[in-house]
């Protein structure tokens, strides 16, 4: 492994977002309702931005990252995205608010005026950093789930699967006794995810049913929504469409690489905030969720991962080393073996591993989900059977250029505050089978 901090050239950086009231998401869609950060998820993301000013930008840290502005952002350096798909403004929020830890006001964001007068930015030097919209109907990189018929139909054949229904048998009288809990929710494994978020929320932020809740229900009802989560989320092959929330940010990643790893391109810093889906998949198609059992499931609100770059032995190929931290109280990352390999793994082997998977643009995005009706496939002109074909009239051609322009509204700048269904594996990690599989 190469040593600690040096050549460190850069970071990719995903976080999910901080704590948020109350969620739905339908089961079979995943379809999701709006709700709002909470001013603990802003602390959160805050911190975590913080952390990683700490490690990377500060002067005197061994993880430095060569060349990056450690007081005034540097737009030509940094690079950030936010999903702002199903819920609402939660995930930008936290964008903003780790990106207020990660580049704090200075009286050094300044000017002087020709008649020599000094004028500092508002709220003692506050720094505006741009954040990228991304939004699902116009770019399919952060929510490929949505709207993908093969991936509800494989989510549906998961929950038909004989290993569903016996955990769900296996677990019948736990999800009987949580109906005086759920004020009337659905009381189903299909249901899970919605009745662990519910839980999880009213267990921060309601005292009356934090102490009512029994001890150990929640941790079991953590470790059936892993379950529940993960069986949807991956796919026993890399190129399953399980795994389509990795699939789809996979080229995003590479790109950002690629460009820390290129000389004469200053980007050091790469940052995606987004939900937990994309993290299931990624660590399902990295093999981190087969040999480390734990990653297997939902990550906590301001969890993160961290690719470090670092001079490799071959010029324009860098070593990558993965850290994760999933606890928000915890000022640790820990290093993870990608791919079942001991140590740091050159990018060209990260590519040669996840890019024949990846889905690089709406018309692959299309295709694999069998969509011809809506996030712009129906401006695609698809054709059934062989390919996608672009056969657009006039007409057709000045719809498609109007839609592209809406989407390039809405990439905004965020200011600071086969067809074929494929039936899904789960391997359960032994923790989750002393809760689960009693």
């Amino acid at each position: 492994m190469a040593k600690a901090g040096a050549g460190l050239l850069g970071i990719v950086l995903l976080a999910r977002h901080g704590d948020r009231l109350g969620f739905y998401q339908d089961p079979f869609t995943y379809t999701a309702s709006d709700t709002s950060i909470t001013p603990l998820g802003s602390v959160q993301e805050f911190q975590l931005g913080q952390l990683i000013r700490s490690l990377y930008m500060e002067d005197n840290s061994p993880f430095r990252i060569e060349g990056i502005s450690t007081g005034l952002f540097d737009e030509a350096q940094v690079k950030a995205r936010a999903d702002a798909g199903g819920e609402g403004s939660v995930i930008l929020d936290s964008a903003a608010s780790l990106l207020q830890g990660l580049f704090p006001p200075t009286r050094n964001h300044n000017i002087t005026l020709a008649n020599g007068t000094l004028v500092v930015a508002p709220l003692h030097g506050y720094q505006y950093v741009p954040v990228e919209s991304v939004e699902p109907d116009c770019d399919i990189s952060l929510e490929a789930w949505v709207n993908c018929e093969t991936f509800d139909e494989a989510t549906e054949a998961f929950y038909n699967s004989s290993l569903f229904i016996q955990v769900e048998d296996e677990n019948a009288d736990f999800l009987q006794s949580l109906k005086p809990f759920l004020d009337g929710r659905s009381v189903s494994l299909v249901n899970m995810w919605n009745i662990f978020d519910f839980m999880n929320v009213e267990s921060i932020h309601n005292a009356t049913f934090a102490k009512r809740l029994p001890h150990g229900f929640l941790a079991h009802a953590r470790a059936l929504a892993n379950f529940h989560e993960y069986g949807v989320f991956s796919s026993p092959r890399v190129d399953g469409i399980g795994n389509i929330a990795g699939r789809a940010i996979v080229p995003t990643i590479i790109q950002s690489m690629e460009r820390i790893a290129n000389n004469s391109d200053p980007l050091k810093f790469f940052y995606e905030a987004i939900s937990y889906k994309p993290f299931i998949s990624l660590f399902n198609m990295t093999g981190l969720a087969s040999e480390y059992p734990e990653l297997a499931g939902v990550v906590n609100y301001a969890a993160a991962v961290v690719f470090e770059l670092r001079e490799g032995y071959e010029k324009n190929d860098p070593l990558i080393r993965f850290k994760f931290k999933n606890e928000t109280d915890s000022k640790e990352f820990k290093t993870f073996d990608l791919f079942g390999r001991q140590g740091d793994v050159p990018l060209s082997l990260f590519k040669s591993k996840l890019l024949p998977a990846a889905i690089n643009n709406t018309a692959e995005w299309c295709a694999a989900c069998n969509n011809h009706e809506s996030r712009g496939c129906e401006k695609l002109g698809a054709t059934k059977g062989i390919g996608w074909g672009i056969k657009l009239t006039t007409m057709e051609f000045g719809a498609l250029i109007v839609a592209i322009l809406a989407c390039m509204f809405f990439v905004f700048l965020y200011p600071l505050s086969s067809r074929k269904t494929e039936a899904k594996r789960v391997d359960m990690s032994p923790s989750m089978e002393k809760v689960v599989l009693k």
